[in-house]
């Protein structure tokens, strides 16, 4: 495992490739991935145009108001950027995630969503829980479990051609740890993770 500091800091290895995981990293961050993914999502749930709107509200509660929250205590001062790397400051973000998404799963059913839409919810909510309770003893990639989750829940609404997908995930484990943020241990954990609670919703 690459070293760490009593933060929970990875000390980023020199490599000319580290402007390459910096381009992976911003483009696949979870917020850019779930508001293509939840569009895709709610798509295919919806069966027409409509679902692109389930969809969205499920990206923005899932993805953009977390982003939106680290961006606003990014302005306090509070963190550096948004990797937050600080694993022992991470319990806020989590909160903000669970609540924005258990908010927007309760407008899904009282606005008759899809199920589609609503199990993809449900399996992001899970997600987060498990995140914040491993959290707090080690600083598993939230990135990566992001990244991994959404390929699982497109491929079996859509096609299976969407695993191929999965590169993209492997290149966000991949950039992480090559920018220092995380162990090959975390990243491989946190994919693992969104592939198996995504799993488990498939069928709901």
């Amino acid at each position: 495992m690459t070293p760490t500091d009593t933060t929970g800091t990875i000390d980023a290895p020199a490599s000319p490739s580290i402007g390459v995981a910096r381009t992976v990293t911003d483009v696949f961050q979870p917020r850019n991935v779930l508001l293509v993914g939840m569009l895709g999502i709610g798509l295919a749930a919806a069966g027409h145009w409509t679902g692109l709107l389930w969809g969205f509200l499920g990206a923005l509660c899932a993805g953009i108001v977390p982003a939106g929250y680290i961006e606003w205590e990014r302005g306090r001062g509070t963190w550096g950027d948004r990797h937050v790397v600080d694993r022992t400051k991470r319990a806020p973000i989590f909160f903000v995630i669970l609540g924005s998404i258990g908010a927007g799963s309760v407008v899904m059913v009282l606005g008759h969503a899809p199920t589609g839409i609503l199990a993809a919810m449900l399996a992001l909510w899970a997600m987060t829980v498990i995140l914040l309770a491993v959290n707090t003893v080690w600083k598993i990639s939230v990135d990566a479990a992001v990244a991994s989750a959404v390929v699982a829940l497109l491929a079996p609404v859509h096609s299976p051609w969407w695993l191929l997908m999965y590169a993209m995930t492997v290149a966000v484990c991949w950039s992480r740890v090559a920018l220092g943020y995380h162990s090959v241990a975390q990243t491989v954990a946190g994919a693992s993770l969104g592939a198996t609670t995504a799993g488990a919703f498939l069928f709901v």
